[in-house]
């Protein structure tokens, strides 16, 4: 009795079954992510920190909603123009794309399931999502300043 067409059935019934879990996982936001500290000049922000390729590329992905003070700041290896998307994103956002010293470069309103790209003007290495409206409603527009562990305080003179 020949049990290699059994056997291979198994082995691709066991793959099946690890990809649909995959998928399935993939499909969740995510949570626990380091976090860190921010400010926009007297606002709070409390950002989940994706850094690592994956998180960056899941980034805010599946969540249904996220609390007004909180982010997520994406942290790239260097400089370049950073483009973001809204695949599988079901909440509105806004993007601000932020140099090494916390200076806002340009904000990006970007709305759910969008596809199309919402690009840095200038190389950054920092993005920051916030719900879409945030920025607007503290009067926090391109040029402003992030403080925190990634950014240096302002030298007072």
């Amino acid at each position: 009795m020949n049990l290699l067409p059994f056997r291979l059935t198994q082995a691709f019934s066991g793959l099946a079954l690890l990809a649909c879990a995959w998928a399935a996982q993939a499909q969740e936001p995510q949570l626990n992510l380091p976090r860190t500290e921010l400010r926009a000049g007297m606002f709070r922000i409390d950002a989940q920190v994706a850094q690592a390729f994956h998180e960056r590329q899941t980034g805010l992905m599946y969540r249904q909603s996220m609390p007004a003070h909180e982010g997520m700041l994406f942290v790239f290896e260097q400089s370049g123009v950073q483009c973001f998307w809204m695949k599988n994103t079901l909440i509105p956002l806004t993007a601000a794309f932020v140099a090494d010293d916390g200076r806002i470069v340009n904000l990006a309103d970007m709305q759910p399931h969008d596809e199309n790209s919402h690009c840095s003007k200038e190389p950054v290495r920092f993005v920051l999502e916030m719900n879409q409206g945030w920025f607007k409603q503290k009067n926090i527009q391109a040029g402003s300043r992030l403080v925190g562990a990634p950014f240096p305080a302002p030298q007072s003179r």
